[in-house]
């Protein structure tokens, strides 16, 4: 069970018109293709995918499975949004109401475990080796955990586990934490636990994993057992955290590899022609998806699919999500453009005070300059940095030419 209908409103702008898992990433990929392929490379060939925000583009991408092979007759993928009922309608209101609302679901393929998943973050796991401990161990519920830096601890569910990493507690985002042992939000449940623990606990209110159902199966004597991970995993949940993952895609060896022959990431393949590389372009350090014009300079960068980038043109530090065009003599750096954005000749972006955002400190940060999908940049113009753009923006938005950092700017 694939939860995937979460607002993200901490990327700010990129999700004003899509979930946080049908967000671009790496150039070619959307977030949600990494637990799907996930899925599909352990073996898993029966996915529920719960939406709920902004769904449009996350159905469509998904479709009915066939890049990660889940077009199935018996299983396959599901996309499972909230419903109306005879009685008791309402949203999903946290993660495990989202779960309890699907229990017929579940229930219908008669299953021995249920595997509860994020669509939010960008890892490689093969489940069936946290399956095979599951079973091993005789657990009720094994939650994947992984260390984390002891000053970070107190953001996480924190576990605290004996010699045979039986749980013996939990501490839903503790301020003096025991243990640096943190909760990815991944579980495995045996049915019959899980089912007895969302029935029992329906009525309250927000029903969530770690601030309802775990500690209810501690309460009860239900064996919890935490499944150790020690790869690479990322919580793109913030601009900074999401722009930070797409860079390092393109270290010299990276340490997320995206070109693993053994473990493929699958996506929806767009018909696009081949990149095209002009005379006096410069490609360095970047990722290029398919159907991309450069005639201008890329460094330190990933590019999406359709992306047009003017002569004369560098773009540094950055990310240009499909369809971004450019023009000519531009320099934009520690940029996040959106799907679609259109940007003029001679613009210059993220030069400028490193200056607080006026109205989301907090997400528009670390020097970036964030553009909304869809969003016109006029010729001429200078943004400073910590800036968020969303709209059809013309001259007039600009006094003398010019956004100063820290600047928020919004147009119908």
């Amino acid at each position: 069970m694939l939860l995937a209908g979460g607002q993200g409103s901490r990327l700010g702008v990129l999700t004003a018109r899509m979930a946080k898992p049908a967000v671009s990433f790496g150039g070619k990929y959307r977030i949600i293709d990494f637990p799907l392929s996930n899925c599909i490379n352990s073996g898993i060939d029966t996915v529920g995918v719960l939406t709920q925000y902004q769904p449009l583009r996350l159905n469509s991408h998904i479709g009915i499975g066939i890049p990660w092979d889940l077009d199935r007759n018996v299983g396959g993928v599901s996309v499972l949004p909230p419903y109306e009922r005879m009685t008791h309608t309402e949203w999903y209101t946290g993660t495990a109401n989202a779960i309890y609302q699907n229990m017929e679901y579940m229930e219908s393929f008669h299953p021995d475990y249920v595997l509860i998943l994020s669509g939010d973050h960008i890892y490689k796991m093969d489940y069936e080796q946290m399956l095979s401990f599951h079973k091993q161990e005789g657990a009720d519920v094994t939650i994947a955990v992984m260390p984390v830096p002891h000053e970070e601890a107190r953001r996480f569910g924190i576990m605290i586990t004996d010699e045979t990493e039986r749980i013996v507690d939990f501490e839903e985002k503790p301020e003096n934490p025991r243990s640096n042992l943190a909760s990815m939000g991944i579980y495995i449940f045996s049915w019959e636990v899980l089912k007895k623990a969302l029935t029992v606990n329906a009525d309250q209110p927000g029903l969530d994993f770690g601030k309802h159902i775990i500690p209810w199966c501690r309460d009860n004597g239900n064996p919890l057992y935490a499944w150790r991970f020690e790869g690479y995993w990322k919580d793109v949940g913030t601009l900074t955290s999401y722009w930070e993952a797409n860079m390092e895609l393109i270290d010299i060896v990276p340490e997320f590899n995206l070109y693993e022959e053994y473990w493929k990431i699958y996506t929806k393949n767009q018909t696009e022609p081949p990149q095209y590389f002009g005379r006096d372009s410069h490609v360095e350090r970047s990722i290029i998806g398919e159907g991309a014009e450069i005639y201008g300079s890329v460094e330190n960068s990933v590019i999406g699919c359709g992306v047009m980038i003017g002569a004369g043109t560098s773009v540094r530090n950055s990310i240009l999500m499909n369809d971004t065009v450019i023009g000519e003599n531009c320099v934009l750096d520690k940029v996040i453009s959106a799907e679609g954005v259109r940007i003029g000749n001679g613009v210059v972006m993220g030069v400028g005070e490193d200056r607080e955002n006026e109205s989301d400190p907090h997400i528009y940060r670390d020097g970036l300059v964030t553009l909304g999908e869809g969003s016109v940049i006029p010729d001429g113009v200078r943004i400073g940095k910590n800036v968020m753009i969303f709209g059809k923006t013309d001259l007039s938005d600009y006094p003398g030419g010019s956004l100063a950092g820290g600047r928020t700017l919004t147009k119908p």
